[in-house]
């Protein structure tokens, strides 16, 4: 299911499925840890946030050629590409009552392009794109209740394109290539998708 962020009704985007798990117990332990210190749902979306932007590695950035796909994936191996990340922060939002849709970037990739995952939560009557990717040089993405601070701002004069919809479940070309892979590194020099459909 899927929706434009104008259109999007926040209810639709609190389910779980085989990818967003947010009833793993896992899952559900950290989420009661992390409410713990947190004041209101904002705080806490903060708190998962950067739990996730900081305590999971992003798997290029430390060439870790572990598959995960599924939230408690990400959880037990502390590490997963962006779209992963999304999935484990989602879980992890939603079952907390917050709900939280998947969306994506298309951004320049040495000569090409590539598919970025990403995710916006619904706070205070809108829509909020939060980047979790992780942190490095050139990169510094925080969680942002207004003016957006992503990884990457999109530059749409380079075929760059920020989607405009707002996904309840992962997009079938980052579940198919996720799941053909053995090695995500593999994966990230040739096979990630580079748009919502397809591989690169």
């Amino acid at each position: 299911m899927s929706a434009s962020f104008e259109t999007a009704v926040p209810a639709a985007f609190l389910g779980e499925d085989e990818f967003i798990q947010c009833s793993e117990p896992a899952i559900r332990s950290l989420a009661r840890e992390l409410r713990q210190s947190a004041t209101d749902d904002v705080s806490y979306a903060k708190a998962a946030f950067e739990w996730v932007r900081d305590q999971v590695r992003h798997s290029w950035d430390v060439a870790d050629p572990r598959v995960t796909l599924t939230a408690s994936e990400v959880l037990e191996h502390r590490v997963g590409l962006c779209y992963a990340k999304s999935h484990l922060l989602a879980a992890l939002l939603r079952g907390e009552g917050i709900p939280t849709g998947l969306c994506y970037q298309r951004l320049v990739d040495g000569e090409g392009h590539v598919l970025h995952g990403l995710v916006a939560v619904h706070l205070r009557g809108a829509w909020h794109r939060q980047d979790a990717r992780g942190n490095k040089d050139g990169v510094d993405a925080q969680f942002c209740i207004g003016a957006e601070k992503l990884a990457w701002p999109v530059d749409d004069s380079v075929g760059e394109v920020d989607y405009p919809q707002l996904f309840a479940s992962p997009v079938r070309s980052v579940v198919d290539a996720l799941r053909a892979a053995t090695d995500v590194l593999e994966l990230c020099d040739g096979g990630l998708p580079t748009g919502l459909d397809g591989p690169r």
